[in-house]
C-alpha cells in the first residue's frame, strides 16, 4: 500500500510518500501508525503522539479503529484548521 505523508509528518519522516507492506497482525490506522512509529527515529518523532495524526484510507476521513485490509492509499497528516 502507498503511505503519503503531509506537512510536519513529512519534514520529520523525510519523504512524501512510500510504499509499505505491513505485516498481516497490522489490521488497522492505530496498528499501522504503531508500525510505522517503530522504522526509525524520524517516524518515531512524526508519529510520537497519534492524537495529533489525522489519517484517510483511500481518500476518506477514518478513525484509528479503522480497518486497513484493501486499502491502496493511506495518508497522514496532522489535523486542519480553517479560519
Amino acid at each position: 500500500m502507498k503511505i503519503l505523508y503531509f506537512a510536519w509528518l513529512r519534514e520529520k519522516i523525510g519523504v512524501a510518500e512510500e510504499e509499505v507492506s505491513p505485516p498481516e497482525e497490522v489490521e488497522t490506522v492505530g496498528a499501522l501508525i504503531d508500525w510505522l512509529r517503530a522504522r526509525g527515529p524520524g517516524y518515531q518523532a512524526a508519529l510520537c503522539n497519534p492524537k495529533l495524526v489525522r489519517c484517510a484510507i483511500d481518500q476518506e476521513f477514518a478513525d484509528a479503529d479503522a480497518k486497513i485490509m484493501g486499502a491502496a492509499e493511506i495518508a497522514l497528516f496532522p489535523p486542519v484548521t480553517g479560519g
